[in-house]
């Protein structure tokens, strides 16, 4: 089965853009890091959309393992739609109101 398509909304890439500025201020190649889990973590939902729970709005969370965030997304169709790169302490639900 070939890899699912995926898109990110532009605010969900600001997100991890931020996100990675901020780690790298932290610690050299801390925002490397980041990034890293982050794509290992788009590519495991891309082979696996469907096994993690779902979460809101008809979407799943996939949670990453060593910074507080999670991956937003919806499987539609052919492709993977990733609505937030969420700090998990930030308020639940700030991008319902993204749309594709």
């Amino acid at each position: 089965m070939p890899l699912l398509q995926v898109e990110v909304h532009p605010e969900a890439y600001n997100e991890l853009e931020q996100s990675r500025l901020w780690y790298e201020n932290q610690a050299k190649d801390l925002g490397f890091k980041f990034l890293n889990e982050v794509e290992l973590a788009i590519n495991t939902i891309r082979q696996f959309p469907d096994i993690w729970s779902p979460y809101c709005e008809e979407t799943q969370r996939f949670l990453l393992h060593r910074f507080p965030f999670a991956i937003v997304y919806r499987h539609k169709k052919n492709k993977i739609q990733v609505f937030a790169i969420m700090h998990l302490r930030r308020k639940p639900g700030y991008w319902k109101d993204r749309r594709f």
